[in-house]
């Protein structure tokens, strides 16, 4: 399809969870020449919005992989974690070598990995080397033959020891250093995590910060006090980056009317949405959706956030 002489970008597909293999079992892992060659289809069709967590452990070549419309540089020793609710997009050049774990949300065991598995905005992308890496590739490898131990037939014994492995993999990305040139992810306070929950479920209909307070029992300072804390950033500023994140996505991944957005997320008025839209992220929404579709935008506004990357590659569900 075509609008204004610029192609839509691909549609956001919904994939859930699916262990082709091992349709019981809530962890998969393969590599990522094994997942284009079950699903070429799938391939390079698109954006994705995953139901489930995603480690990719890069191995060989080189690439961006696209996660919320950040590009993360991808070559040997990268650790991506792409969470369930982000949209992403795995990089498209053939040469990119990767071992993929793939696991629903309740089938780690009770792990002390502060916000990593909770927190979806928490630290997404290493640059892993030395004993790490090491550790990292040689956590992988087990898994894999972890699965293959499950299909060979040890059903009980090979699901305690495929969410063991597991769960030492993920402590040891817990202790890795903090990712570099990426923001230190927030803490897990109880209230801004009910908050981040809260705003999650309610963002397209509710931006107050009152109305989260209320359903919070708590008040609007204390509120914007636990965001500070955890975040830097206010409530009000927490609740506006999210309705913004989903704007951008409906905006390079469908072909809905601007107006049309903005009544999905609950703004009245064109004109309102269009106001919000410029104020949080520097672009008119029109601006925005043609500079993403040409793949060549330009800076926004002091003050803005990154300039959006036009999303390339994907990755097929389990």
């Amino acid at each position: 399809m075509v609008k204004n002489g610029q192609p839509l970008a691909a549609p956001i597909s919904d994939i859930s969870y699916r262990n082709p293999h091992c349709p019981a079992l809530g962890i998969d892992v393969r590599t990522l020449a094994e997942e284009r060659a079950h699903a070429p289809e799938q391939g390079g069709a698109g954006p994705q919005r995953l139901d489930f967590h995603l480690l990719v452990l890069v191995t060989r070549g080189h690439g961006t992989h696209m996660v919320d419309f950040v590009g993360h540089d991808c070559r040997p020793g990268t650790l991506l974690w792409i969470r369930p609710g982000q949209v992403h997009a795995h990089a498209r050049e053939p040469g990119l070598r990767a071992r993929l774990v793939l696991f629903t949300p309740d089938f780690p065991p009770p792990l002390r990995t502060g916000p990593l598995l909770d927190d979806p905005f928490a630290a997404a992308h290493w640059r892993t080397r030395g004993t790490d890496l090491r550790d990292l590739t040689r956590l992988t490898e087990l898994l894999a033959g972890a699965h293959d131990t499950y299909e060979r037939g040890a059903r009980d014994l090979g699901t305690d020891l495929l969410r063991h492995t597991l769960a030492a993999l993920l402590l040891r990305i817990a202790l890795l250093p903090e990712p570099e040139g990426e923001p230190v992810p927030p803490g897990p306070g109880e209230l801004f995590g009910r908050f981040r929950a809260a705003v999650e479920e309610g963002f397209a209909a509710e931006r107050s910060v009152a109305a989260y307070a209320a359903r919070l029992a708590t008040t609007p300072k204390t509120l914007t006090r636990a965001c500070l804390t955890a975040t830097g950033r206010p409530a009000k500023v927490v609740i506006d980056a999210r309705v913004a994140l989903e704007a951008k996505r409906l905006l390079v991944h469908t072909d809905l009317s601007a107006a049309a957005i903005g009544r999905r997320l609950g703004f009245d008025e064109a004109a309102n949405f269009g106001k919000f839209f410029h104020r949080t992220t520097g672009w008119t929404p029109g601006d925005f959706r043609t500079a993403s579709a040409s793949g060549a935008p330009q800076a926004p506004h002091r003050g803005a956030p990154p300039a959006p990357a036009r999303p390339g590659g994907s990755v097929r569900s389990g």
